[in-house]
C-alpha cells in the first residue's frame, strides 16, 4: 500500500512539472519565433527561466520519490516511468509552444 502512496506522490510532482514545462513552452515560443533567442532581456529570461528550472526540479524531486517506491523492488518498472516522463516533458514544452503559435499566427 505505502508503495501506492508513494507512486501516487511521485505522481502529483510529475503533473505539476508537466504544467510547468508546458508554461515553458508557451512563454518560450515568441521569442523563438521571432529569432531573438539570444536578445532576451531580464524580465523574458525570468519568465522563461523560473519555470524552466522550476519544471526541471520538480520532475528530479518525482524521479526521487518514484525510486524510493520502485527503483530497488521494480527497476523495470522504475526505468520505464522515468521515460515516460522524460517524453512527457518534451511533449509538455512542444503543446506550450504549438499553443502559443495557434494563438498568434
Amino acid at each position: 500500500m505505502e508503495r501506492w502512496i508513494t507512486r501516487g506522490a511521485a505522481a502529483l510532482c510529475a503533473a505539476g512539472s508537466i504544467a510547468l514545462l508546458w508554461t515553458f513552452g508557451m512563454f518560450v515560443a515568441v521569442p523563438w519565433r521571432e529569432g531573438r533567442m539570444l536578445a532576451l532581456n531580464g524580465i523574458e529570461l525570468q519568465v522563461l527561466g523560473v519555470p524552466l528550472f522550476g519544471g526541471i526540479a520538480v520532475a528530479w524531486g518525482a524521479l526521487h520519490i518514484l525510486a524510493i517506491a520502485d527503483r530497488a523492488s521494480s527497476p523495470r518498472l522504475y526505468l520505464t516511468l522515468a521515460l515516460a516522463l522524460l517524453a512527457a516533458l518534451l511533449l509538455a514544452v512542444s503543446a506550450g509552444a504549438s499553443w502559443t503559435t495557434a494563438r498568434i499566427a
